[in-house]
């Protein structure tokens, strides 16, 4: 039997992701590819490391056991606890950075009592003694969170301790405390982890210094990408199947709709001044996602009667459709405001596409090398930097091409299933029940 990790992703509940970016959980079962999950999924498994995912629903009567088709790694589908679900009825935003904006308008409840369900609640949503016998049951060696600043890293840290097992955890963006409690309990909980898996120098630098957590308790390793899969096809036949024209320029983007996060403001206005700079170009901006600020975002463009947009509103579990629109395009823009460690712009420079990125954390790692690594980076929340950039790459293909020819042996070298999978490897070779791992 291949040794096992419990991989615990982001969510108090496993709809709080899936309802987001709008597919089911059955999708998610049987379509879903990608991002960081699946990605360290595919690495593992390719160094003989199984994988089982465990979470929690709001739509489950009971513990569901499933299958993830793509990967075959086992999904634990568990239902949360009641008094979470009941505190959740009352709540308009269970991730909202105070408490107005967690409960919206509210009458009837003293704030006195709002402040202490928003400390509370995050800690509530996960059952130690189930999400224990679970990962029980399924015989993993070691346990795996999506994010350590998380009231479910410090759940998973107990569990651990009941099952005598390591725990570790990741950084996909979460640097922010949800709840006073975390305050107290994450330096401890930190310092009783095994490590931690941080991308980004800047991640790394804060929480030495925050947490006065050792260097060789953190781990620089990037998020996976299968370099295989996403490499690009012939961009005249993507873009005859599209109905795009040869002479077209075209900027892409995808991922979820959630404008201050992910910048599409400075995005669209950035659009706006590159379209009226060139007014007789032929230059389209494509839009791969769908979220939370879908119908806001819709407005947006509306109101600011921003041209030559198409928007294609889901998310696309389609791999190879998302990799027909990556090789039809000319160049990938990125105007994150914050981020983990994102595989969106991986996944376009391993198509062969040069970008245009916002310096949001992680993009600094990923073009370390800033032109030499396949890009330009710009500040954040610049539109006027970040049109320029978008602009010099649509007016120079030249340019572009040698920049995507240096982007795609980038992720070859740095985050390819290959390079990570032996990194997490070693990692998590002296784990009790994986230590008999080829080296």
């Amino acid at each position: 039997m291949l040794p096992t990790i419990a991989l615990l992703p982001w969510g108090d509940f496993i709809e709080d992701f899936l309802d987001g970016i709008g597919i089911s959980l059955e999708e998610f079962c049987s379509e879903m590819t990608g991002g960081w999950l699946f990605g360290y999924i595919e690495a593992l498994r390719r160094e003989g490391i199984r994988c089982s995912i465990f979470c929690f629903s709001n739509r489950v009567e009971r513990t569901e056991h499933k299958l993830h088709a793509p990967s075959g790694a086992t999904i634990t589908v568990m239902r949360a606890p009641g008094t979470y679900r009941r505190l959740r009825r009352h709540i308009k935003d269970p991730y909202g950075w105070s408490v107005e904006a967690m409960y919206g308008p509210s009458r009837g409840l003293s704030l006195r009592y709002r402040r202490l369900v928003r400390h509370l609640m995050p800690y509530l949503a996960t059952p130690i003694r189930l999400l224990a016998r679970e990962i029980r049951r399924a015989r993993c060696s070691a346990i795996l969170c999506q994010e350590y600043e998380s009231p479910r890293f410090d759940a998973s840290v107990v569990v651990g301790r009941l099952l005598r097992i390591p725990v570790y955890a990741t950084f996909q963006g979460g640097n922010w405390h949800r709840s006073g409690i975390e305050r107290v309990v994450r330096p401890i909980t930190l310092r009783r982890c095994s490590g931690l898996i941080i991308g980004t120098s800047a991640e790394e630098t804060r929480v030495r210094e925050q947490y006065g957590i050792p260097a060789g308790k953190i781990h620089r390793i990037f998020n996976p990408l299968d370099t295989v899969e996403w490499q690009a096809g012939p961009r005249r036949d993507a873009r005859i199947e599209l109905g795009i024209g040869d002479s077209t320029r075209i900027a892409i983007w995808h991922g979820r709709i959630d404008i201050r996060r992910k910048g599409l403001d400075v995005l669209l206005d950035a659009w706006k001044d590159v379209c009226a700079q060139r007014p007789d170009r032929e230059i389209v901006l494509i839009l791969i996602g769908s979220g939370p600020d879908a119908e806001l975002f819709d407005k947006r463009i509306q109101e600011a009667a921003v041209p030559r947009i198409h928007w294609i509103r889901n998310y696309v579990l389609d791999r190879p459709k998302m990799r027909q629109y990556l090789s039809a395009a000319d160049v990938y823009v990125f105007p994150s405001r914050h981020e983990g460690f994102p595989v969106a712009p991986l996944e376009a420079m391993a198509c062969g596409l040069p970008i245009v990125a916002a310096c949001a954390p992680g993009i600094c790692d990923i073009l370390n090398e800033r032109e030499n690594s396949g890009g330009i980076v710009v500040p954040i929340g610049d539109p006027a930097a970040l049109a320029d950039g978008l602009g010099r790459l649509l007016d120079n293909a030249n340019e572009g091409h040698s920049l995507g020819i240096q982007a795609r042996l980038r992720v070859e070298r740095g985050f390819s299933l290959q390079t990570v999978g032996g990194q997490l490897q070693e990692l998590f070779q002296n784990v009790n029940g994986l230590r008999n791992l080829p080296t």
